[in-house]
């Protein structure tokens, strides 16, 4: 039997497991779900997902996902007029 799971690693090099998978490049909210466009304002804290990787062990499959958080200044270009 093999264990999965997916960890997010934010910015600050805090770990968090989520039952979310995202795509290279998605922008997720805090808990790692994915964010529909355009957001409704911009005091929002959204990270990008820029890095996967997967370690194999022995019963055991984790994969990690590298968040950077998204500026303000590309927020406000994800926002609805």
């Amino acid at each position: 039997m093999t264990l999965y799971s997916n960890v997010l690693i934010y910015p600050e090099g805090d770990r968090c497991e989520t039952t979310s998978s995202p795509s290279f490049n998605e922008l997720v909210d805090l808990n790692g779900f994915p964010l529909q466009l355009p957001l409704k304002s911009a005091k929002t804290i959204v990270y990008r997902v820029y890095r996967i990787s997967t370690k194999e062990t022995r019963g055991e499959v984790t994969t990690f996902f590298y968040l950077e958080l998204v500026t303000g200044d590309e927020l406000f270009s994800l926002v609805q007029p």
